[in-house]
């Protein structure tokens, strides 16, 4: 990829990701990066800044709402807030010599670490506590609502995708992002449901998405939730 820059007819500069690839037409898309263009490999690049300049409104918007949609990282420090059940905790890291330990006590996660400093430690601990949450919280769902779909409880395993949330594959295994602990248990049980009704249906026509309603009937909802929290829930 090369790095160029787009100059709009108002002097605002906007850098790009150019790749030329074997193709006809110019390809965009908002990375975590940016803006990434894709274009013929021959193409002039009079005509690929008219183009451009013709997408230019477009471009601001997507990158504008990327902006609103950034969130910055989890700080492994003390007064660190965080999101656990779709409820605000405060991080609170203690020193000791003792065995380390984690404890939500109300709305503190106490973390006793050998070495308060060690941010990387203090992370690693916290990220720890987060995944055995989110696995003993979902099995349980996972069996209430297999139990009321009529069918075995699945094995449950974790996931650490950047982008799914759950899947369910032909073996009939579920995975389900750690992350997902983080949100309402409205959305919890959105994604569970969903991820069981493929059990029926292992695919997202109309049938699968009646099994999802009679399961889980407030399922759109709670998926527009998901979409808006999505962002927060990737802090971690």
């Amino acid at each position: 990829m090369m790095l160029q820059t787009l100059t709009l007819a108002d002097g605002q500069q906007i850098p790009y990701q150019l790749s030329l690839r074997p193709r006809r037409t110019v390809g965009l898309k908002i990375t975590q990066d940016g803006l990434v263009v894709h274009a013929p490999k021959r193409i002039v690049v009079h005509q690929l800044n008219q183009i451009l300049q013709e997408k230019s409104t477009w471009i601001l918007n997507k990158l504008a709402l990327r902006e609103a949609n950034t969130v910055t990282p989890v700080c492994w420090q003390a007064g660190e807030n965080m999101l656990f059940l779709g409820q605000d905790i405060t991080l609170q890291v203690i020193e000791s010599k003792g065995k380390s330990k984690i404890m939500l006590v109300g709305n503190i996660l106490n973390v006793v670490v050998k070495d308060a400093h060690n941010l990387t430690l203090v992370g690693k601990k916290v990220m720890q506590w987060y995944q055995q949450e989110a696995y003993d919280d979902f099995v349980r769902r996972v069996e209430i609502f297999a139990t009321k779909l009529g069918v075995t409880p699945p094995l449950v395993k974790l996931s650490n995708a950047q982008s799914r949330w759950g899947s369910c594959n032909s073996l009939g295994q579920v995975r389900l992002n750690w992350r997902l602990i983080q949100a309402t248990p409205q959305v919890i049980n959105y994604v569970v449901c969903h991820e069981l009704a493929h059990l029926k249906e292992m695919n997202h026509s109309a049938r699968f998405y009646a099994v999802l309603a009679q399961l889980f009937p407030n399922y759109d909802n709670a998926e527009k939730q998901l979409k808006q929290l999505s962002p927060q829930l990737h802090r971690l």
